[in-house]
């Protein structure tokens, strides 16, 4: 049966009907949004299944606060990619300051850039649908009664966490202390892809398991998800590598993080004094666009530096012309190596060659040349993983990267599993793109100036020339 929203005959009428729903947010939900009918809910009869199961706990813990006095009610959500949870967080923040005279909701997530260009705007769409939205200000980061603009605060507290595997653990317990109010119905409602096995998120699934509703949701047993998507991650990764178990299952990793290069190195990275060695050799990476709104970079690095020479970026430039500032950087900087990305770049290795230009083409998805790194226990499973876990060891020797908030974001954003070989696996650009994320076009310009490895320029002149060298590889980046 199809739900819409209901036409009360007056405003009274209307805050009445809302009001009856003060501790039933899935009757709110229902009532409130215009299910079926023509717009943007034209084919849409109500919540999924699982979010009603959520909005329907919810309403039951509420009741049987109000009568035992119990406080605070907490609710965990572990999910697969896709699922509908950004609307479920709009729908529990509408219904929750519509619903009673004297409430605040606190939205907070992983970062600023998650908030703003994710959780909020779906606040407003919703908003935009809402039956009683004539009662609120909508601004860029809040939703207010005018009539309580300074002093609203009240008997109903409402914190949601976004993305909340990532949400620092000080930022718990910040909360925690903070959810103390005696008489005060309060709600701490988290939600996020479970990207890692240890932190306070995956502690409402385990040790703390007795204090929250918990619920984990599989992506494919939701309607309206991708499910030839699905189908292509579990081909690509394999049913029980960390990338389907995370994204599409809505459990938890077996390694301790997706996140495969931590924020804090990069942003050590960005800090650190820059390490001169005048025998390092100067290597260029050049990652070409395959897509309109992918970006082609050129990367100079020379040993642990890798923030003199900034790097390039283009966007809408052919591949002549691409090719012409590759030659003009390989002149200007004297480079011993160039290594460009085979993949999309074709067309700018064979007009290098043209110009006399020495390049070596590469091909992320071949094979990797030196699969095992540090503790010769991790393999790669392809060159660009082993491209990337070279990039990771050289930041851990000290490598200085440019302040380029694009760059930091690029490096930080790829997750990693492991393949049915226990192989190290990178996420692919196509599955960031998904993930609504930029295609890490910086950060794998970087990855290619560590193909191969480059001799020293000392050892070269000694051995008379020749630039690439078979020898074991120098994870500290001399090459």
């Amino acid at each position: 049966m199809t739900m819409t929203a209901k036409t009360p005959d007056s405003e009274s009428t209307l805050a009445d009907d809302i009001a009856a729903f003060t501790r039933d947010p899935l009757g709110f939900v229902r009532y409130a949004y215009p299910w079926g009918e023509p717009g943007e809910l034209s084919h849409t009869t109500g919540p999924r299944e699982w979010q009603a199961g959520i909005l329907t706990a919810i309403g039951d813990a509420l009741r049987e606060g109000h009568r035992t006095q119990r406080a605070p009610i907490r609710v965990a959500v572990a999910s697969g990619h896709g699922v509908g949870k950004s609307a479920l967080v709009a729908w529990i923040v509408e219904w929750a300051l519509a619903t009673h005279e004297h409430a605040r909701v606190i939205v907070t997530a992983n970062t600023g850039g998650q908030l703003q260009t994710k959780t909020w705007p779906e606040i407003a769409k919703w908003f935009n649908l809402l039956i009683c939205r004539h009662w609120f200000e909508l601004a860029a980061t809040s939703l207010r009664v005018p009539a309580h603009k300074e002093t609203w605060r009240g008997k109903r507290i409402v914190v949601i966490f976004d993305e909340a595997s990532t949400i620092d653990d000080r930022v718990w317990e910040v909360t925690e202390g903070a959810l103390s109010d005696e008489g005060t119905e309060i709600l701490w409602i988290v939600f996020g892809n479970p990207t890692r096995n240890s932190g306070r998120f995956r502690e409402c699934f385990g040790r703390f398991a007795h204090l929250w509703t918990a619920r984990q949701i599989d992506s494919r047993t939701v309607p309206g998800t991708n499910k030839a998507q699905i189908a292509q991650w579990i081909e690509t990764y394999g049913e029980d590598s960390d990338f389907v178990r995370v994204r599409v299952r809505g459990a938890f990793p077996r390694s301790g993080s997706l996140q495969f290069i931590a924020s804090d190195l990069v942003g050590q990275a960005m800090r650190c004094e820059v390490l001169q060695n005048v025998y390092a050799p100067v290597v260029i990476g050049v990652d070409v666009a395959r897509f309109g709104d992918d970006k082609s970079v050129i990367y100079v690095r020379r040993g642990l530096d890798g923030r003199t020479f900034a790097p390039l970026k283009f966007r809408g430039l052919d591949n002549m012309a691409l090719a012409g500032k590759v030659a003009e950087v390989w002149r200007q900087t004297g480079a011993d190596a160039l290594f460009v990305d085979a993949g999309g770049g074709a067309g700018v290795i064979d007009r290098l060659r043209q110009l006399n230009v020495p390049v070596a083409e590469i091909a992320f998805g071949g094979k990797a040349d030196r699969p095992r790194f540090n503790d010769e226990t991790t393999q790669a499973a392809n060159k660009r993983a082993e491209m990337w876990a070279a990039v990771r060891a050289w930041l851990k020797a000290g490598g200085a990267l440019p302040d380029d908030p694009e760059l930091e974001a690029e490096l930080t954003q790829v997750e990693y599993g492991f393949n049915a070989r226990d192989e190290l696996q990178l996420e692919r650009k196509e599955d960031m793109k998904a993930r609504g994320l930029a295609s890490p076009d910086i950060a794998d310009a970087l990855a290619l100036t560590f193909a191969y490895e480059v001799a020293p320029r000392n050892e070269r002149a000694a051995r008379g020339g020749g630039g690439l060298v078979e020898h074991e590889y120098d994870v500290l980046g001399e090459g």
